[in-house]
C-alpha cells in the first residue's frame, strides 16, 4: 500500500519591481537573508522560514502584484521589538489578544506586499 502524501511546506512567492532593492530591504529591515544567486529570483530565509521574491517587469503582461504572507511564530514580542528597531514596523502596529486568538503585527514591503507575524494565544 502506498503511504499517503505528506505535506512539507508552503513557500510564498512575492512580486518584486526591483529585486536588488528588495533583497537589501528585507535583509536590513527583517533579518531575512538571500540564500541563492538566481537572476530575477531570490530565496529569503531566516531560521526555518522561507519565502521567495520574483522580479516582474511591471507591465500589463507581467505586472507586479502585491501579495500577502502570514508568518506564525512563538513569542512574537522579541521579533516585534527587533523589527521596530530596524524600521520595518511602526510601534503602534502591535495587536495583543485579538478577538481571533492571536498576538500579531504587520507591515508592507516596498512593493506593497503585506507581511503579518502572528502567534496563537488561544
Amino acid at each position: 500500500m502506498t503511504p499517503p502524501t505528506e505535506f512539507l511546506a508552503v513557500i510564498p512567492v512575492l512580486s518584486s519591481a526591483d529585486l536588488a532593492r528588495d533583497v537589501a530591504w528585507y535583509e536590513e529591515k527583517t533579518g531575512f537573508r538571500n540564500v541563492t544567486e538566481q537572476e530575477g529570483y531570490a530565496i529569503m530565509q531566516r531560521e526555518n522560514v522561507e519565502f521567495h521574491l520574483q522580479w516582474h517587469h511591471g507591465t500589463e503582461e507581467d505586472p507586479v502584484l502585491a501579495g500577502v504572507m502570514r508568518i506564525w511564530v512563538k513569542n512574537v514580542l522579541p521579533l516585534f521589538e527587533e523589527l521596530v528597531q530596524r524600521g520595518a514596523v511602526k510601534p503602534e502596529k502591535l495587536r495583543m489578544n485579538t478577538a481571533w486568538g492571536t498576538n500579531e503585527f504587520g507591515f508592507y514591503d516596498l512593493n506593497g506586499n503585506a507581511v503579518f507575524v502572528l502567534e496563537d494565544v488561544s
